[in-house]
């Protein structure tokens, strides 16, 4: 099985806190054992993300967050835990990495304009229709 490529900042500028959770897998055992990872990452401190890439997730986070909180507990284990804590990051950032395409300006085809016209001509008609008329 190939492994995955994880692009995750130095492992210092992450904080992980393990919590007990009283729901998803493990029945009782999740009474007792902390197996949910809280990890916390504060992008707007780190060294590893340029600016125009702290930007952005600033933008994709709501616009005035400076860290990231990702709470996993799909599985019943810590590691499996921790593990799909760090990939959910990854996937994150790898977003916020990329380059956004630029919008075109684009014109509506003649074709397009003619039968947006045409629609309009022919509610307006409807409505006319609907109208009293007065004849004298």
């Amino acid at each position: 099985m190939a492994e995955k490529k994880l692009l995750l900042p130095p492992e210092e500028e992450l904080q992980e806190f393990f919590v007990r959770t009283a729901s998803g897998p493990g029945g009782q055992n999740v009474n007792k054992t902390s197996t949910a990872v809280r990890l916390v990452y504060r992008f707007m401190e780190s060294d590893f993300l340029s600016d125009t890439v702290k930007e952005r997730l600033r933008n994709m986070l709501g616009g005035d967050k400076d860290f990231i909180s990702i709470l996993a507990r799909e599985s019943r284990s810590l590691p499996a835990n921790r593990e799909a804590a760090r990939e959910r990051l990854s996937n994150l950032l790898k977003t916020a990495f990329k380059e956004p395409k630029k919008r075109k300006a684009t014109k509506p085809t003649k074709a397009s304009i003619e039968k947006r016209l045409a629609k309009k001509s022919r509610r307006s008609e409807i409505k006319a229709g609907r109208r009293a008329s007065f004849d004298d």
